[in-house]
């Protein structure tokens, strides 16, 4: 029987379709709603619905259960609902009547959205994290290869030249743009919840800044209709987030699995990190980076996923609102699994010397001939016109000087501006 029942059990096929994967989740969560449930009898403790021992009583039991679930030792039986119910029970079978006291002034509409406020704010703490350390891990490796000179192309042709370290700054520069989208779901995630209750607020003289002060929100959720309307939309901002990294992790991961093929071969890792073919003994396949590119691909979809399933409801709470928490807990998990993967293969990159020598790469350097011979005073239309007859004819040497100079360029990577980018963000 589960605490909020009053009644007749619902049957166990409406029992079954209407938790699905909630328990898996929940242990996710559950540190996290012991963590307000710590605030929220303290509040109850301050304005005097308990009292301040029977407070620091129920903080105690909560305490040793969060511990629990940070050590992944925390279980929610088939006969408890959720977490929720079963932290309930928890203090209920330990405290008595006391632990019935801790629902007083909440929903568990409310305790799940500050559970995924907090949750969220810690997993996107993460996240940045890594990507901060990828960025760094990128710049470093553009500057021990910026003079390695690599082919660039438009239209998967040959184009103009570019370096290995110009590919890597550039994905270093990209994570910049990326966590711009990952400040805007920290804002929303850093609001306090707690105290909206089903979304009506509650005749209870609680006091939400105390709580909001607890739980480190940078602010309160002030209105409890509002904050009953960000639950999916606090999932649809992180899902923007991770897919806005993830599409440049997809992007990086795409180029490496094209340069490590034997007609590029610009690239190499050590065996350990590729796999091979049942029939096929020469292969060394980039598995790796193609189950990256994979993952992060699949990411691009979460947004719209999350749309589509909060499009069209009014206001208050409906139900699917709880198939937002599953897709948004495995995205941040995938994300996080896909950055690391990538700060452990990283290092060991390896860069095939002197990639542009080879006679096949002769009009990678045509613009920068061009461009010459524009320097020494010919119009440039002219100049233009007259290496196209050459290169039509077959009569084009190329000259392999590289002089690039502006900012962003080959020759001037512009390290430490896109490093000074960062630092505005760490």
């Amino acid at each position: 029987m589960k605490l909020w029942q009053k009644g007749a059990a619902a049957h166990e096929k409406v029992d079954a379709f209407t938790v699905g994967k909630d328990r898996e989740y929940d242990l996710v969560l559950a540190l996290y709603d012991c963590e307000a449930s710590m605030a929220h009898a303290s509040m109850l403790g301050k304005i005097g619905l308990i009292t301040a021992n029977e407070a620091e009583q129920l903080c105690a039991v909560l305490s040793r259960l969060k511990t629990a679930a940070a050590a992944g030792d925390f279980t929610i039986e088939d006969e408890f609902e959720d977490m929720h119910s079963k932290i309930e029970h928890v203090l209920t079978a330990e405290l008595g009547d006391l632990g019935k006291k801790i629902h007083t002034a909440r929903s568990r509409n409310d305790q799940v959205l500050v559970a995924m406020h907090l949750y969220l704010k810690q997993a996107l703490k993460e996240v940045k994290a890594d990507v901060v350390s990828l960025f760094d891990l990128l710049l470093e490796l553009a500057e021990k290869h910026q003079k390695d000179l690599l082919p660039g192309y438009t239209h998967l042709q040959v184009a103009m030249p570019s370096s290995i370290g110009m590919w890597l700054s550039a994905y270093a520069e990209s994570l910049i743009d990326d966590l711009y989208f990952w400040e805007a779901a920290y804002k929303m995630a850093d609001q306090n919840p707690l105290g909206s209750a089903a979304g009506y607020g509650s005749s209870f003289p609680i006091d939400r800044e105390l709580t909001t002060k607890l739980l480190q929100f940078d602010q309160l959720k002030v209105n409890a209709v509002a904050a009953q309307m960000s639950r999916g939309k606090l999932e649809k901002s992180t899902a923007t987030a991770l897919s806005s990294i993830g599409s440049s992790l997809a992007k990086l991961s795409m180029d490496i699995c094209l340069y490590m093929g034997q007609d590029f071969d610009f690239i190499s890792f050590p065996a350990d990190l590729t796999t091979g073919s049942s029939i096929m003994p020469h292969k060394k396949n980039p598995d790796l980076f193609e189950l990256v590119r994979g993952k992060c691909n699949s990411l691009q979809g979460l947004p719209n996923q999350l749309a589509l399933l909060t499009t069209n409801l009014p206001s208050g709470y409906h139900r699917e609102l709880q198939l937002a928490k599953g897709p948004i807990i495995e995205a941040v998990q995938e994300l996080k699994a896909c950055l690391e993967i990538l700060l452990f293969s990283l290092p060991k990159l390896k860069v095939r010397k002197n990639i542009t020598d080879q006679k096949k790469y002769d009009y990678l350097f045509s613009v920068d001939t061009l461009n010459a011979e524009v320097l020494a005073g010919k119009p440039f239309r002219d100049a233009y016109r007259e290496l196209g007859e050459a290169i039509e004819a077959d009569n084009f040497t190329p000259n392999r000087t590289v002089e690039h100079t502006h900012l962003g360029s080959i020759g001037n990577l512009g390290l430490a501006e896109i490093r000074a980018k960062m630092e505005k963000l760490r």
